[in-house]
């Protein structure tokens, strides 16, 4: 559960997206590193919510959360059912969360799972609370033409979020050509250096939820603790 998560005053940006949309690729492009995320050979398989500290090494300003991949046939359903949960705990409550970039196959577009994963945290991106960023990977594989299509096809299904508050964002990526990749990059500094809300009491930040940041709890996964401090940018 989010509250097993130790709690973090930097903020914190979550990937999240489909088995192989190319998110463990996208995340290690965008931190400048080659094995910070890892991609398993058998999709499905990654059970942790895992932090990484990313800015100057003696001192991060942001957290990156890799969240599980979702929508592999392969796995069990309990295990299915568990992690929805999990992640519509930490994506619905987690206060320290600034932003969620959701990967998806560009060529495939927003499926039935991202849109009911968008469903999660839906209400706090209309409310301007987090922000919302969704990547097109893999857009080397399509021409402009359908590139254009599928950009304005997911813009169109992100409507329903739009508001005055609302902060979203569409982009195709491609690690391989670095399609993307400035602009990406460059809105993710502003999320992490945008001026925090004042925090109040009841935030939880000094661990009043019982968790003494030095551990995750057993079901948001033991890797989901303290980040590697080669995760510079």
């Amino acid at each position: 559960m989010a509250q097993d998560l130790p709690p973090r005053r930097l903020p914190e940006i979550a990937f999240v997206g489909r088995s192989n949309a190319g998110k463990s690729t996208a995340v290690n492009t965008l931190a400048q590193q080659k094995r910070l995320a890892f991609a398993s050979k058998t999709p499905g398989r990654t059970q942790h919510i895992n932090l990484f500290a990313v800015g100057p090494r003696d001192a991060p300003d942001a957290l990156f959360a890799d969240l599980p991949g979702y929508g592999y046939a392969a796995v069990a359903r309990d295990a299915k059912l568990r992690w929805q949960r999990v992640m519509a705990d930490y994506l619905g409550q987690r206060e320290s969360l600034s932003g969620v970039v959701l990967m998806v196959d560009s060529r495939l577009g927003l499926t039935d799972l991202d849109k009911q994963l968008l469903e999660f945290v839906s209400d706090r991106v209309t409310a301007g609370e987090v922000s919302l960023l969704v990547v097109l990977t893999k857009s080397d594989k399509l021409n402009r033409k359908k590139g254009a299509a599928v950009l304005a096809q997911v813009q169109k299904d992100l409507a329903v979020l739009a508001t005055e508050d609302s902060d979203i964002a569409v982009t195709l990526f491609s690690a391989l050509n670095k399609q993307g990749l400035e602009d990406v990059a460059e809105l993710l500094y502003d999320w992490a250096h945008r001026e925090p809300d004042e925090p109040s009491d009841e935030d939880g930040l000094d661990g009043e939820d019982g968790s003494d940041g030095d551990e995750a709890g057993e079901e948001a996964g033991d890797e989901a603790g303290d980040a590697s401090d080669d995760a510079g940018r």
